[in-house]
């Protein structure tokens, strides 16, 4: 049997991936994995039992991440499961930004109680929320991952032409883009030719405030930006300037800041751009098959401290080690497994920064010996026998 903490109320679907072996809720205790949504677990002490945590969506703030990493705990996100669904936030932020919606239905409220007046008020008034179609504008998307592809592709279908930049593009996004998106090495050919500017990337030291005065600088004027990634993306002091000298005509976020509340010419959404049903279904399902595979099989898929490792399943055991990504530490492991006379059927080792991650199926063992001896190693982070 198998324990599943949940953090969050996780969607039913998810739930229902695990099987009879695996007891799942918010009071289990020493659990071999986690569900988490938006909880906030830097705070949380974990059991020396856990051995994976799957965050129901694609950004791991929530996380600590360093300190699951020294304690070989694998953390997981599900990058695409929401995607549509901010997507088409994303798109319907896109047309609030041109067409002052939001503020033409505030104020069409304030004509209540005017009885048959209310028409010809209306027709007077609403020459001050005109805005600009997009077809046949430019939209920049910054950040090509999942979202920032189905963007650009909706958008071109929109008759928007596309930019696009991200230096880390991967095989799979560079297939998925339209081919009449216009790919970019430099990012300020966006900033110099965009009238539309939508942010798709994750928060790191590099990214942070990469919105601010100096970039706002390089933006046609008159531009428009939508950040549905992450506050902390954008000055916010820098962004209201911009908008009260008309540099910047709108700015929509999905992720509202004390500060930007109330500024006239910005749109707040209260973080809607995963709340669908079939977005916390999708993330929830493909949450869990991450840890039943780990958790049963040792192979890692969608981590974000450890390697992608996978492989069938082959031998009689399945050894997993996480360790410290040094020399030899490879050589050390196997020569511990012949040294016993065991047979290695299948052998699999990738790094990813400080940490590396071998996967080795083999023969009959004496497990309870093997698995010690190589925790003895130096650089030994966790041992799993399978």
């Amino acid at each position: 049997m198998y324990k599943i903490k949940t953090y969050n109320k996780i969607s039913k679907s998810g739930l229902e991936v695990f099987d009879e072996k695996y007891t799942i809720g918010d009071e289990v205790e020493n659990a071999d994995g986690a569900i988490v949504r938006s909880a906030a677990l830097h705070d949380t002490e974990f059991p020396a039992s856990l051995k994976a945590i799957a965050r129901a969506g694609a950004g791991t703030n929530n996380i600590p991440i360093d300190r699951c990493s020294e304690q070989g705990i694998v953390v997981f996100n599900t990058p695409g499961a929401n995607a549509n669904a901010v997507k088409e936030l994303v798109l319907a932020g896109l047309f609030l930004s041109s067409r002052r919606v939001v503020s033409g239905i505030e104020w069409a409220k304030t004509l209540k109680g005017n009885g048959a007046e209310v028409g010809k008020m209306v027709e007077k008034g609403k020459g001050a929320f005109g805005g600009p179609e997009i077809k046949g504008k430019k939209l920049g998307v910054i950040g090509l991952g999942a979202i920032g592809v189905m963007v650009a592709n909706a958008a071109n279908h929109l008759g928007m032409t596309v930019y696009g930049y991200d230096p880390y593009l991967s095989v799979k996004s560079a297939w998925n883009l339209n081919h009449n998106a216009v790919y970019i090495n430099d990012i300020n050919e966006i900033y110099a030719n965009c009238d539309y500017i939508t942010i798709h990337v994750p928060l790191v030291d590099s990214t942070k405030k990469m919105i601010n005065a100096d970039t706002i600088a390089k933006m046609k004027d008159g531009v428009r930006i939508l950040n549905f990634s992450r506050a902390a993306l954008i000055d916010d002091a820098a962004l209201i300037a911009a908008l009260e000298s008309g540099k910047v005509a709108a700015y929509v976020t999905d992720f509202p800041t004390d500060d930007v509340l109330g500024v006239d010419g910005i749109i707040a959404i209260p973080h809607l751009g995963a709340s669908t049903p079939e977005s916390e279904d999708n993330c929830a399902s493909m949450a869990a098959k991450e840890l039943i595979d780990y958790i049963e099989n040792g192979n890692i898929v969608n981590s974000v401290n450890l390697p992608e490792v996978t492989m069938p399943r082959s031998g009689a055991n399945r050894v997993c080690v996480i360790h410290k990504n040094v020399p030899n530490m490879l050589t050390k492991i196997t020569a511990l497994v012949s040294d016993d006379g065991i047979n290695i059927e299948n052998l699999l080792n990738k790094s990813r920064g400080d940490y590396a991650y071998t996967m080795l199926d083999i023969g009959e063992a004496d497990i309870a010996t093997l698995e010690k001896e190589i925790r003895d190693i130096e650089g030994i982070i966790r041992v799993r026998i399978i």
